[in-house]
């Protein structure tokens, strides 16, 4: 098997554990990743629905706050091995830096996928750098 592989990174101006919060929260995937436009949870199990009504079967692999990694697996017959990563790494208290991996099998699904996750961190890093009374709703 040989993978293709991913990494986006960007720097939030906003405590790590507060950027965990919405990053690691596998309920909350759909506010901060364009595209998807629903999700269900069912213990490790999560299926998200996309913008023309696809679904995607995951499986949370590993979900550490302390070590603030999420890992999952899109179980989609069109994968031989997927595995996605967001890591939210403190640099000082007032700043992190967000990590998000993918790796694939077939290797162009990683580049299938690298435009969502870019984006998804450019609107993780909107959100969370916006002034308290927009984020408010």
């Amino acid at each position: 098997m040989t993978l293709g592989s991913i990494r986006h990174e960007i720097v939030i101006n906003r405590p790590a554990a507060d950027v965990w919060k919405l990053a690691g929260d596998p309920a909350r995937l759909h506010e901060w990743f364009p595209g998807i436009t629903g999700l269900t949870l069912d213990g490790n199990r999560r299926t998200i629905t996309v913008a023309g009504g696809l679904t995607m079967p995951e499986d949370i692999v590993i979900n550490d706050p302390s070590a603030r990694r999420f890992e999952y697996s899109i179980t989609l017959p069109i994968f031989t091995f997927h595995r996605g990563m967001i890591d939210v790494i403190e640099l000082d208290p007032d700043r992190c830096l967000v990590v998000y991996s993918t790796e694939a099998d077939p290797r162009t699904m990683a580049l299938v996928i690298s435009g969502g996750c870019y984006r998804a961190l450019q609107e993780l890093k909107r959100q969370m750098e916006a002034p308290i009374e927009e984020t408010v709703a």
